[in-house]
């Protein structure tokens, strides 16, 4: 299976992207077409449980039928022969990391192994028995750097299966924040954020370059009780289900290498002691809250130290949507002190009229417009 989606021309029109608060698809006509139609069927917490072990698909009857009738929704037919769709499954099922090589071999027979090899020590899994793929992300006199994408081989089968059991056959599959950044067009640096109540990605992107790919799972504090923002201020009321926790990735992340030209490690910074902070009415303080805006200046950072450069700006995409996003940063000073203006990746043109509905906020198409671009 094929972890990135094909070459435009041969790509399949139709994307479904498996998330924990639910399933969304979009079919488009062309690359460069807006979204024709779009669908979503939300499920009950603990449907899908991402993560790097197996049992990510809790309730598989459950997710078939939301992935057959978000499907079926924009027009496909099951088990028709033209099947093929693009699957986007959750960041926090897969590792993604920017590697940089003195040489690489032009072969993929040949330059895998030595991909595979260099993720040994920084993978919480055995890189022997992942689905393991790359890409080359630029190269010069000195450097091959290197998008190295890798996943259990087992997790991997859930995500297929699934979709193979309603009627559908994955074409790709592709992480959540890698398939939204397909759908940034521009050529000025990018700061793109991909957050939910179960996990923050940021990303920083230069010409289709990824510069920055950079992941915390989120958990709850304790069973039952929220440790993260009310449920009113997302795009779906689906509770909050238990991930990776920040401090147990920490030491993944301290092992990624920083670009080139550029001498601090932004994956190596010490995840940062909870201060009590005000609860937007509820009695725990706001986990999410403070992980997302600690991701953002993070990448701010980077950016900056990097580009020697501000960012004119931030992306949003995920669930989170774009105005919870910005009352996060504005409640930890970084709006008013940055100038960060928050806008959704997925503008209202990248829709037909007859696609537009209220019943899929923007932020959650994100990754199958991406996908159906890239």
């Amino acid at each position: 299976m094929n972890l990135f989606p094909k070459a435009s021309g041969a790509r399949p029109r139709v994307a479904c992207e498996i998330a924990a608060q639910g399933v969304v698809a979009a079919r488009s006509v062309e690359a460069i077409s807006p979204l024709a139609a779009v669908a979503r069927v939300e499920l009950a917490a603990g449907a899908v449980t991402p993560s790097l072990k197996p049992g990510n698909i809790a309730d598989r009857v459950a997710v078939v039928e939301a992935i057959r009738r978000t499907l079926e929704s924009i027009g496909e037919r099951a088990h028709s022969r033209d099947g093929n769709i693009t699957v986007v499954i959750p960041d926090a099922a897969v590792r993604v990391l920017l590697l940089d090589f003195d040489t690489l071999p032009a072969r993929l027979a040949d330059a895998l192994p030595i991909v595979r090899f260099r993720l040994k020590k920084m993978l919480p899994f055995d890189a022997d028995d992942a689905m393991v793929t790359y890409q080359i992300m630029s190269t010069s006199k000195t450097i091959v750097r290197v998008l190295a994408v890798a996943i259990p081989r087992d997790v991997l089968s859930e995500y297929e299966s699934v979709a193979r059991e309603a009627g559908f056959e994955p074409g790709a599959v592709i992480p959540s924040t890698l398939a939204a950044l397909a759908a940034v067009d521009d050529e000025n640096p990018v700061l793109l954020v991909n957050a939910n109540k179960f996990g923050v990605t940021a990303a920083i992107v230069r010409s289709g370059i990824l510069m920055l790919h950079r992941s915390v799972d989120l958990q709850e504090t304790a069973v039952g009780v929220p440790a993260n923002l009310p449920s009113e201020i997302f795009e779906s009321t689906i509770p909050p289900l238990p991930l990776v926790d920040v401090y147990e990735t920490a030491e993944e992340w301290a092992a990624q290498e920083p670009l080139p030209e550029h001498g601090r490690n932004p994956y190596a910074s010490e995840p940062v002691a909870h201060e009590p902070l005000a609860t937007l009415g509820l009695s725990a303080p706001i986990v999410l809250g403070e992980e997302v805006a600690q991701a953002v200046s993070v990448a701010v950072a980077y950016f900056e130290d990097t580009l020697a450069a501000m960012p004119s700006g931030i992306l949003s995409a995920g669930p989170l949507g774009s105005d919870a996003l910005t009352r996060i940063l504005a409640d930890h000073g970084l709006a008013q002190a940055e100038g960060l203006r928050v806008r959704e990746l997925v503008e209202p043109a990248d829709l037909l009229s007859e696609a537009v509905t209220a019943a899929v906020p923007r932020g959650w198409l994100a990754g199958v417009t991406g996908a159906l671009r890239g």
